[in-house]
């Protein structure tokens, strides 16, 4: 028996469909690229999982997540999951929240196949869902979800830059659906109120850090860098 397509309000030349056992977001492929899904279990996710550097990664040094720390991470603009599933990978309790309900429903559909797949059941109980906007919820969906937020990590849309037509493709989707992030300013400040401990926001290398309050450290990868503003130390 087929699962019933969740119903979502999508723009024009966008449809969710199953594809090869998985909710998918497709359209045309020349504008949009293959179909789009979650997949925890295999592929990107299970390379990252096995090969992709522990604790070392740039998103688990920017979130605390040192030898004896692990701390609760809320990622508030959650998209496909990549950076939670990682964090959940390494231990932490993550809460996702997404304010697009398609994506929201290919979180869920992945989450539920990672929940019942032998390698990844055990990473996604550490992993839970929220749909709504962060930037006029947060409170609302973390104390909803009964989480200790302690960091809040942010990824808000911004140009991406990589010279990747998959990449370029990707972002084309979530552009049609989501707009651009314009209320960034807002996410950050109802973050700060938030975070217990410290709020990290990930950022092109070279662009500059959102409007508001200056970050007080960055971690700088190859490509992107996380801005850290830390109310307090995660040992204590």
């Amino acid at each position: 028996m087929s699962q019933p397509v969740p119903q979502v309000a999508l723009p024009p030349g966008l449809t969710l469909e199953y594809v090869n056992g998985q909710l998918a977001l497709a359209g045309d492929e020349r504008q949009y690229g293959k179909p789009l899904s979650v997949d925890f279990v295999s592929g990107k996710a299970a390379h990252r999982r096995q090969f992709g550097g522990g604790r070392g990664q740039l998103v688990a040094k920017a979130c605390g997540l040192t030898k004896g720390i692990t701390p609760s991470v809320v990622d508030a603009t959650a998209g496909l999951g990549r950076d939670a599933f990682v964090l959940a990978s390494l231990g932490a309790q993550v809460l996702m929240i997404e304010r697009v309900e398609a994506i929201a429903a290919l979180l869920q559909d992945g989450l539920e196949r990672a929940a019942s797949a032998d390698e990844t059941a055990l990473i996604a109980g550490r992993m839970a869902l929220r749909h709504g906007d962060a930037t006029e919820q947060l409170a609302a969906l973390i104390a909803d979800a009964e989480f200790a937020p302690q960091v809040i990590h942010l990824d808000p849309m911004f140009p991406h830059r990589e010279k990747s037509a998959l990449v370029k493709k990707e972002m084309r989707v979530f552009r049609e659906l989501a707009g651009g992030d314009d209320d960034a300013p807002r996410l950050l400040a109802a973050a700060l109120e938030v975070a217990t401990h410290r709020v990290v926001v990930k950022r092109p290398r070279k662009a500059p850090p959102i409007a508001g309050p200056a970050p007080q450290h960055t971690l700088e990868g190859k490509t992107s860098r996380y801005d850290l503003y830390v109310h307090r130390s995660l040992s204590r």
